[in-house]
């Protein structure tokens, strides 16, 4: 028996087609029905698809739904989201009703400006290197605003310094920060092409040597900030505020609580990024990091009582997206999200972003201080599970519907009722 292997030479070279055929037969699967999936890559043609990802075999279709009842800055919006997880824009929906006719969100952003940083090392003065790089602050300005001629001539470019000395246990490190707006770019391509053209000056000037050369994620000089005030006859009275201020407060204080709490956040935040093409996996990272930036994590969010007795909530992180580059321009998905929000800049949409997120952790709060959170999330569950037991046409709601009734969503129990049903026993 051939022993199998995942040495492959050529296979980037290969048709799409070609390569699932490859990965099937890899797999004992030449046989199967599976290369019909594959192929069928929705609403992203196939060369499109080689084209946004290396070694590409198929596309991994996710819902799209869109959130309503959200007034932001005195704007309505509709707002797809593109997610798998039940419950997340019902929960955006409810959470935006009860603030509608009070105002709903209100919206800022500290800025479009994004860092890359320069690591210097084996420098034997430190300070005097610092120094050095910061007297040349004008010099540097002129360096990076020449890699990019087009971002300038849109108002972006280089905006400011800092340097900074990092102890490590191989020796002290200089590390350049380079604070660059890169307007409706999310800027990873631009920032990262400054870092690399500064690093041979910075050697020169200093006489150490520099590794790396990359933007950072923790973009603090971009944050994106929601806040909003549910009225207490809307959410149920003082007793679920209090409730969920508590909840908040559990969060503020203890990081197996916060790392569950801005979950849920991300539920809402992520679901956005992902429908507008834009970086999900850094989104998350700035915003986990943000949250221990005084040290500890915690609570995104905060949550607090007004003057008149209202619940008033918050929300600031960094929000690094943009509108031009990568699967934002190349996906028509993408693209079609953006139209459906009226999206004219990054900056709006990081705002509308915000808000979403605030509106899922107000769902997340309500639900934990009141009925809990497995009631609203398990009868939205209980059709996924319907399905996975088998349930077809109208016997999906009517086994859900059971399975809620009975307060045990488990895919055993809903075999068994869709079964009593097929036997007409429901």
């Amino acid at each position: 028996m051939t022993q199998k292997t995942s040495r492959i030479s050529g296979f980037h070279k290969l048709s799409v087609s070609e390569r699932i055929d490859q990965a099937l037969a890899f797999a004992g699967l030449a046989d199967s029905d599976l290369k019909a999936l594959f192929l069928d890559t929705g609403n992203l043609p196939a060369e499109r698809v080689d084209q946004l990802i290396e070694n590409a075999v198929g596309t991994m279709n996710i819902p799209v739904g869109v959130a309503t009842n959200l007034l932001i800055d005195g704007k309505d919006y509709l707002v797809p989201m593109a997610t798998e997880e039940s419950s997340v824009v019902a929960a955006v929906c409810n959470a935006a009703r009860q603030c509608y006719d009070s105002g709903g969100f209100v919206t800022s952003m500290s800025g479009t400006r994004m860092i890359a940083q320069v690591q210097l090392v084996d420098v034997p003065d430190p300070g005097n290197a610092r120094l050095s790089i910061l007297e040349r602050a004008e010099e540097i300005r002129a360096i990076c605003d020449d890699c990019d001629p087009v971002l300038v001539r849109l108002g972006g470019g280089f905006r400011d310094l800092e340097v900074r000395i990092v102890d490590a246990p191989s020796g002290p490190m200089v590390v350049t920060h380079l604070i660059v707006d890169t307007r409706d770019a999310m800027g990873a391509n631009a920032v990262n092409t400054m870092a690399e053209k500064l690093a041979p000056h910075i050697e020169s000037w200093t006489g150490g040597r520099v590794y790396l050369r990359i933007l950072s994620n923790l973009a603090d000089r971009r944050l994106a900030r929601a806040r909003c005030v549910w009225k207490l006859d809307a959410i149920g009275g003082g007793a679920v505020r209090d409730g969920m201020i508590k909840a908040y407060e559990f969060a503020l204080m203890d990081p197996y609580r916060a790392a569950t709490h801005n979950k849920g956040i991300m539920n809402g935040v992520t679901a956005v990024v992902m429908a507008t093409g834009n970086d999900t996996r850094a989104i998350e990272a700035g915003a986990h990091a943000y949250a221990a930036r005084k040290g500890w994590y915690s609570s995104l969010t905060q949550w607090e009582v007004t003057r008149d007795g209202d619940l008033a909530g918050s929300l600031e992180m960094p929000m690094a997206v943009g509108l031009i580059g990568g699967a934002t321009k190349l996906h028509p998905m993408a693209r079609a999200c953006l139209q459906i929000m009226d999206i004219q800049s990054a900056e709006q949409l990081s705002r509308v972003i915000a808000a979403v997120g605030l509106a899922q952790n107000f769902s997340a709060l309500k639900a934990l201080a009141t009925e809990g959170i497995q009631k609203g999330h398990m009868s939205l569950h209980s059709q996924n599970i319907a399905l996975m037991a088998g349930a077809q046409g109208d016997e999906i709601a009517r086994v859900a519907r059971r399975l809620v009734d009975l307060g045990t969503v488990r895919i055993d129990i809903a075999e068994a009722e869709l079964k009593k049903l097929r036997d007409g026993g429901v």
